[in-house]
C-alpha cells in the first residue's frame, strides 16, 4: 500500500514541450486577462479568417474572369483575329479564308474588308492569311492573332509522294511561332473525302500526327462544308482565347486603314492609323511604337464611329450614311506639360567630371611644397604601383630589398587591381599601347564584320567565309588561346588585361574604365522595383476613367507625328500585305540601355555567328538592329566569360545596346543574306536590363616545358622578352593536366622563365596563363531596320 514516501513519476517528458507551456504555472490567470477557453476561440477565429480570405480571392478571380469574358465577347469588344497559316505547299489557304468570311457575313455579297460582323453569332471576325514561304510575315501576323489556325491538306496523308502534312518550311515556322509565344491554336483539315468512314480515319490520322507538335488545348476541325464551318463558328464564339503574356502588358492597334498626312517639317509626316484598340486603354500622352519604323509621339487620338457593328440596325444606319465622311465621336489632344518626352539617348555633359580650377593661392602653395620636397628613392615591393606606394610607411620600405634585386625595373602586373604601365613610359608608349590593343582586339574577336561585299570578288568572299569557319572551329577546339607576338612586347599588347586569382570570387569594379557609349544610356537603381511600379501604374490607368484616354475596344484613329516620309510611304504602300501595328510603350521603354538576352542558336542555321556581328532582333512588337556580345551564363557568379562565337546546343547570354523592355519578352534573331529573305538564326528571351553586368574577355598564353626537375620547370615560348616575364610575374600559372604554379625568375634574354608548381610536371604538359579584360557590346550604326 502506497504511503507518503511512495515514488511519484513524471506524467510526461517536458523537454519536448514548448517554453510557454513549461512556464504556464508561473502566470496568474486572473491577471493575464485570458479566459480558460481563449486558445480554442483564437483557433476558431483564425480558421474563419482563412475561410473568409479564400472566399475573397475566389470572388476576385470570378469577377476578373467575367470582366474578361464580357470584354472579349461583348458587342463593344474588338473583332477576333484569325490568322490562317499553311504548314505545307499543298495547303491552299486562300479559298478557306474566303469561305470563312462569306459564311461569317451570312450572305453572298462581295466582301470589301477582312473584318465582318455576324449578327447570327453576335460576333465580329477578322481573317488574315499568312503567306507561305515568308517566315517574317508569318511571325508578324502571329503576334496579333487571337486564334492561330494551321491548315493541312488531307491529300498529304494518303499520297505516296508526300506522306508528311508538315514540310520543311512548316516545321521551321512552328518552331519560330513557339518561340514567339502561341495564342489559342486550331487546325483546319481540308480536302477530306465525302465518305464518312474515310473522313473520320483521315481526321484521326491528322490528329495523331499533329498533336505532338501543338499545344494540348489545340482543337481540330474539318473545313469542307457549311456544317463544318457552322460548328467552328459556334465553338469559336464560346471559346476562351489565350494570348501571350508580353502582348497583354501593352495596348496595341492593328490597322484597318493607314494613310499619310503631310507634315510641317521637310521629310516628316503624320501617319494616320485606324483600327480597334486592344488589350489596354491608350492615353494620348503615352509614347507609341510603330512596328518597323520606331518610337514616336501621338499628335491626336480620334474616337470614330464603329464601321462594323454587330447589330443589324446599326449596320443599316452605317449603310445609309456611307456617302458621308468619317464620323468623329470624340477627340483627345495631348497636354504639353504631361506628355511623355521622346527621350532615346542621354546627352552627356563633357564637363561633368571636371574639377574646378585652383586659385592662385593654392597654386603658389603647391609650388612651394614641391620645391621644398626632397626627392628620395624608395625601395618598394615588386608589383607596387604609385598609388599603392603612397600608402606604404617609410619604416617598412626596407622589407622590399630582396624583391628589388629580382625586379630592377620596379614594374609588374597587379592582380585584381587596375592595370598600369611602367614608371618610365612616356606619351609615345601610351599611343603604342592603344594601337596594339585595338589591333589585337580586332584579331581575337575575328573582326566586327566582314568587308564591303560590293568591293570584293567572289573568290575573296569565299576565302573570307572559309576563314570565319576555320576560326570558329579553332575556337571550339582551343578556346581563348592566343599567340604571343614576336615583334611587340607582351606587356604592351596585353596592357589592358589583368590576372584574376579566382574568376568567381575576385572583385571587379563595374564602374571602372567605362566606354564613351555608357554616357548615352540609362540605368536603374533597382530594375525589378521599377518594373512593379510601371505595371501598377498601367493597372490603375485601366481601372480609372481618364479624360485623355481611349477605351479598350473602341475604333480609333491614331495621329502618329514626325514619322519619316519614306518609312511611312512604305508602310502605306498598296502592295504591302501586312497590317501596320502601333503598340503603346510603357514608361522608360523608349530609352537605351544594356539588355541581356538568354539566346540559343536555331537548329536550322548552320553558319557561324560571331560576337558583334550585325543581326536583326525581334523583341515583342519591336524590330531593331543590334551587334550582340555573347557570353556564358554563370548562375553563381557576377562575372560572365565572353564567347567569340554562338555555339550550337547550349544557351548563352547576348548583351546589346537596345531600347528598354520589361520582361518577359520573346526574342527572334534574324540574319540578313544578300539577295534573299532574312533567315532565322537564334531564339531566346529577355533576361535582364543591367549595364553593370561584367563580361570578361579571356585570353590564354601558352608555353612549353623545356627542362623539368620535380616541382620546377623551365618554360619557354610564352614570352619573348625578359621584361615581359617580370611584368606578368604576379599572375598564377596552370597546366592542362591540372597543376598550379607561379613564375620564380627569368632565365636568359629570350623570355624563358623558371617556374615552380604544386606537384610534378610532365614534359609533354602545356603551361598556361589566363588574362582578362572587360568587354562591351558595340553600338549599331542605326537601331531600326529599314522596311
Amino acid at each position: 500500500m502506497a504511503g507518503a514516501r511512495s515514488q511519484v513519476n513524471k506524467p510526461h517528458k517536458t523537454r519536448f514541450a514548448s517554453k510557454a507551456s513549461r512556464h504556464s504555472h508561473k502566470i496568474d490567470k486572473v491577471r493575464s486577462g485570458k479566459p480558460a477557453g481563449s486558445h480554442r476561440a483564437a483557433v476558431k477565429g483564425a480558421r474563419a479568417a482563412r475561410l473568409q480570405h479564400s472566399k475573397a480571392i475566389r470572388d476576385q478571380k470570378r469577377a476578373a474572369l467575367l470582366k474578361e469574358k464580357r470584354s472579349s465577347n461583348g458587342s463593344s469588344s474588338a473583332p477576333r483575329v484569325i490568322v490562317l497559316c499553311g504548314l505545307s505547299s499543298s495547303a491552299n489557304v486562300g479559298p478557306l479564308a474566303e469561305d470563312l468570311l462569306t459564311f461569317a457575313a451570312g450572305g453572298d455579297e462581295k466582301l470589301t474588308s477582312n473584318t465582318v460582323a455576324s449578327p447570327a453569332y453576335k460576333l465580329r471576325t477578322t481573317v488574315l492569311q499568312a503567306p507561305y514561304g515568308d517566315l517574317t510575315s508569318c511571325m508578324e501576323l502571329a503576334k496579333v492573332a487571337d486564334l492561330l489556325a494551321f491548315v493541312v491538306s488531307a491529300n498529304s496523308l494518303y499520297n505516296s509522294d508526300s506522306d508528311n502534312p508538315i514540310d520543311e518550311f512548316g516545321s521551321q515556322c512552328l518552331s519560330v511561332l513557339r518561340a514567339v509565344g502561341l495564342p489559342s491554336t486550331a487546325v483546319f483539315i481540308r480536302d477530306l473525302p465525302s465518305d464518312t468512314k474515310s473522313k473520320q480515319e483521315l481526321k484521326k490520322a491528322a490528329v495523331s500526327f499533329l498533336s505532338p507538335e501543338l499545344p494540348e488545348d489545340c482543337r481540330f476541325y474539318a473545313a469542307e462544308t457549311k456544317d463544318d464551318l457552322h460548328m467552328f463558328m459556334r465553338l469559336f464564339k464560346e471559346q476562351h482565347l489565350s494570348s501571350p503574356h508580353w502582348r497583354n502588358q501593352r495596348p496595341y492597334v492593328m490597322s484597318e486603314e493607314a494613310c499619310i498626312k503631310p507634315g510641317d517639317s521637310m521629310g516628316l509626316c503624320t501617319l494616320l492609323v485606324s483600327g480597334y484598340l486592344r488589350a489596354h486603354n491608350l492615353p494620348v500622352n503615352q509614347l507609341v511604337h510603330v512596328s518597323g519604323a520606331g518610337d514616336f509621339q501621338l499628335g491626336q487620338i480620334d474616337i470614330l464611329k464603329d464601321p462594323c457593328p454587330v447589330s443589324e440596325r446599326k449596320n443599316s444606319d452605317v449603310m445609309d450614311s456611307d456617302d458621308n465622311q468619317i464620323q468623329i465621336i470624340d477627340t483627345f489632344v495631348p497636354d504639353p506639360l504631361n506628355q511623355e518626352p521622346l527621350l532615346v539617348e542621354n546627352i552627356p555633359d563633357p564637363l561633368a567630371g571636371e574639377q574646378t580650377w585652383p586659385t592662385e593661392a593654392e597654386m603658389e602653395e603647391a609650388y612651394e611644397s614641391n620645391k621644398q620636397r626632397k626627392v628620395v628613392k624608395r625601395k618598394l615591393p615588386r608589383g607596387t604601383s604609385e598609388y599603392q606606394a603612397a600608402w606604404i610607411v617609410d619604416d617598412t620600405d626596407d622589407e622590399g630589398d630582396d624583391s628589388e634585386n629580382d625586379n630592377p625595373d620596379g614594374a609588374g602586373m597587379v592582380i585584381d587591381e587596375k592595370d598600369h604601365s611602367e614608371h618610365d613610359s612616356d606619351s609615345s608608349d601610351i599611343d603604342a599601347v592603344s594601337h596594339f590593343t585595338e589591333k589585337f582586339d580586332q584579331e581575337t574577336i575575328g573582326g566586327s564584320e566582314m568587308g564591303d561585299d560590293e568591293n570584293l570578288t567572289k573568290e575573296q568572299i569565299e576565302e573570307d567565309i572559309k576563314r570565319i569557319k576555320e576560326s570558329n572551329a579553332d575556337d571550339e577546339e582551343f578556346p581563348d588561346e592566343v599567340e604571343t607576338p614576336l615583334d611587340v612586347p607582351a606587356r604592351k599588347r596585353f596592357a589592358k588585361y589583368r590576372g584574376l586569382k579566382s574568376f568567381r570570387t575576385s572583385s571587379w569594379d563595374p564602374k571602372e574604365s567605362l566606354p564613351p557609349e555608357y554616357a548615352r544610356i540609362f540605368a536603374f537603381d533597382k530594375f525589378t522595383r521599377t518594373q512593379k511600379h510601371v505595371l501598377a501604374k498601367r493597372a490603375e490607368l485601366d481601372e480609372e476613367s481618364s479624360k485623355d484616354c481611349a477605351r479598350i475596344g473602341s475604333y480609333v484613329m491614331l495621329h502618329v507625328k514626325n514619322v519619316p516620309t519614306d518609312v511611312a510611304s512604305k508602310l502605306c504602300h498598296p502592295s504591302r500585305r501586312l497590317p501596320v501595328v502601333v503598340s503603346g510603350l510603357l514608361e522608360h521603354e523608349s530609352k537605351i540601355s544594356v539588355l541581356h538576352f538568354s539566346i540559343k542558336k536555331h537548329d536550322s542555321y548552320e553558319a557561324p555567328i560571331r560576337s558583334k556581328e550585325p543581326l536583326i532582333f525581334n523583341v515583342g512588337f519591336r524590330q531593331f538592329t543590334a551587334r550582340p556580345l555573347f557570353s556564358s551564363d554563370n548562375i553563381n557568379c557576377n562575372k560572365h566569360k565572353m564567347e567569340r562565337f554562338l555555339h550550337h546546343g547550349r544557351f548563352s547570354i547576348a548583351s546589346v545596346y537596345a531600347p528598354i523592355s520589361f520582361p518577359p519578352v520573346p526574342l527572334i534573331v534574324l540574319k540578313n543574306i544578300d539577295g534573299q529573305q532574312p533567315v532565322i538564326a537564334a531564339v531566346g528571351t529577355l533576361k535582364s536590363v543591367d549595364p553593370d553586368q561584367i563580361i570578361l574577355k579571356k585570353i590564354v598564353l601558352t608555353g612549353y616545358p623545356q627542362r623539368v626537375s620535380k616541382l620546377k620547370a623551365m618554360v619557354r615560348y610564352m614570352f619573348h622578352h625578359p621584361e615581359d616575364v617580370r611584368w606578368f610575374k604576379p599572375v598564377e600559372l596552370w597546366t592542362k593536366h591540372g597543376k598550379r604554379g607561379r613564375i620564380k625568375e627569368t632565365v636568359g634574354t629570350h623570355g624563358s622563365m623558371k617556374c615552380i608548381f604544386n606537384s610534378s610536371v610532365q614534359q609533354h604538359d602545356t603551361v598556361c596563363m589566363s588574362l582578362f579584360k572587360r568587354a562591351f557590346p558595340k553600338w549599331p550604326e542605326q537601331f531600326y531596320h529599314q522596311i
